[in-house]
């Protein structure tokens, strides 16, 4: 197995794990088959590294004939196999060995490789990792890309449900452009997360999550909203998801995509709407109210306010407390709440937020400075402290906020 040593590159130590540790000691093997999609992997292996993983790949010929192997080999730091030698690198990696991958990634795939691998045929490299990653039990997902005239075949549709039914995940497509396109790597990422993370501590668990801002309009054509962009509450969302959970996501206006289908996403703009949402919700167990609602309504004129007046005066009325109305409604439920401040100490911080839990009965309240760089509104990362019942609290340093969605779920399993 020597020559099949990989070496630390520095495509490695230049962005592993830069992201996020979420996919930490993960090995992912990554089989390229001949769709002209195969260029997005270059993209997808990097991305995957910046979560904590290590990649490995594997290609066919025809992918060969659409992307040079010195390319892959330089985004992943790894030598790539495109022939089997007598160093056996299906068996080392999806066999019955020490250094065995954690997931076997087809991407992309064509109809020709998931037809051979629901006929059990195994003639290219791809589908010997294919053929040894079924007998070894490594999870294989799936990302077709071809034609949709091609997707749509009966026969392809029979080979994909015969994958499903022996556990393959499938990934996409995106039906655009009369193509199955390749899924997003975004949604390849999210999806590989969930396949991965073994911690299925909210599976049957009913959980809403609001995110994003609201508006408040002033008239016809113009509102009043801040500046959240939705991330915390969708990452929240998506770490849930992760660990089973049956997720419904309130989400407020937000150029954000939310990069996994399992969950139901409910669209909202107003505090009205979210009322009316909360309102018609059935049984859930858990509400994490990560939305920045508006506190203040307006009174909206109709029409268009002319554009020319000296002066304008706005009859602003508080809003409807979201979390009031979801305790009165589940009297038993966990609630998470957020308190959001601005220029004042860590210990004011701390005081407003305890006060804030005792006021609304809450498990759990996560607390942050906005005005600080890095953190707050629009922003991938932020830092935070998590305040408990007992009026304890844990600061989080700045971090990405999938990792701290990932300590407030994990700080709300462990209330009673």
């Amino acid at each position: 197995m020597t020559k099949f040593k990989p070496s630390i590159h520095s495509s490695k130590l230049e962005i592993t794990g830069s992201q996020s540790n979420l996919l930490e000691g993960k090995r992912i093997v990554i089989g390229l088959t001949g769709s002209v999609a195969v260029v997005e992997t270059v993209h997808l292996a990097r991305l995957l590294m910046r979560n904590g993983a290590e990649v490995f790949t594997t290609m066919t010929k025809a992918a060969i004939e659409l992307v040079h192997p010195n390319l892959i080999e330089w985004a992943t730091g790894n030598p790539v196999i495109t022939e089997l030698t007598g160093q056996i690198e299906h068996v080392h990696l999806c066999g019955e060995h020490p250094d065995k991958a954690d997931l076997l990634l087809i991407a992309p795939s064509t109809a020709n490789t998931i037809g051979k691998i629901a006929g059990g045929i195994d003639d290219t490299v791809v589908t010997t990792f294919a053929t040894t990653a079924f007998g070894t039990g490594i999870p294989l997902a799936i990302v077709p890309a071809m034609h949709s005239t091609m997707y749509d075949n009966p026969i392809v549709i029979d080979n994909i449900k015969k994958l499903k039914k022996l556990g393959v995940t499938f990934i996409g497509p995106r039906i655009e452009e009369g193509k199955a396109k390749i899924a997003t790597n975004e949604e390849i990422l999210q999806n590989i997360i969930t396949i991965l993370t073994k911690k299925k501590d909210y599976k049957g668990k009913r959980i809403v999550v609001t995110a994003g801002p609201t508006r408040a309009w002033i008239d016809d054509i113009r509102f009043i909203t801040n500046p959240s962009s939705g991330r915390m509450g969708i990452e929240i969302a998506l770490e849930a998801a992760s660990r089973g959970a049956e997720v419904t996501l309130l989400l407020g206006p937000t150029s954000l995509i939310v990069s996994n289908k399992n969950i139901n996403i409910i669209s909202i703009e107003t505090v009205d709407d979210l009322v009316s949402e909360i309102k018609k919700m059935k049984e859930i167990d858990a509400f994490i109210s990560a939305a920045a609602i508006g506190d203040y309504q307006v009174e909206k004129e109709g029409g268009k306010i002319p554009s020319l007046k000296n002066d304008l005066n706005l009859k602003l009325s508080p809003s409807q407390k979201i979390i009031d109305l979801v305790r009165k409604k589940y009297p038993k439920i966990k609630i998470v709440g957020f308190k959001a401040e601005v220029d004042i100490s860590e210990k004011e911080l701390i005081s407003r937020a305890v006060k804030s839990m005792k006021k609304n009965n809450l498990d759990l309240v996560v607390a942050n400075l906005v005005n600080k760089p890095q953190q707050g509104f629009g922003t991938a990362t932020n830092a935070v402290a998590i305040i408990k019942k007992d009026s304890s609290f844990e600061n989080i340093a700045l971090t990405s906020k999938r990792l701290i969605a990932k300590y407030i779920l994990d700080k709300m399993q462990s209330q009673k």
